[in-house]
């Protein structure tokens, strides 16, 4: 089931943050093949808004480390996914999302050196 329908793809809107990766979309790939993927992020890159998605099996796992970038929008309030088809848009969302899984292991060592902290 695709709780997808209830995110604006806005974080700040719903109030979900890190929980945002525990909502799920069913996307039906150009082979009718339909696949349950967890939403990573939204997030901006060259002008543009995209999403990453994760792929999941049957049990919910990722299992090979692939993640889906699509070119994202709201039409009416709908979520709307489009596929990047030019090369040079696909660089630009890939190094943007890059940015931000940097962005997110920096965080986490952080708070990691924050913990650290505390226990001392």
């Amino acid at each position: 089931m695709s709780d997808f329908e209830s995110c604006s793809g806005s974080c700040e809107t719903c109030g979900f943050t890190e929980d945002c990766r525990k909502t799920t979309i069913s996307l039906t790939l150009d082979n009718d093949e339909t696949v349950e993927c967890s939403i990573l992020t939204i997030y901006e890159a060259a002008g543009h808004e995209y999403i990453a998605l994760l792929p999941l099996n049957e049990q919910g796992i990722n299992e090979d480390g692939e993640v889906y970038l699509y070119r994202f929008h709201t039409e009416n309030d709908i979520p709307v996914l489009e596929n990047i088809e030019d090369d040079d848009e696909y660089e630009a969302a890939s190094d943007g999302f890059d940015e931000w899984l940097d962005s997110q292991e920096y965080d986490e060592m952080v708070a990691g050196e924050d913990g650290e902290d505390e226990e001392l």
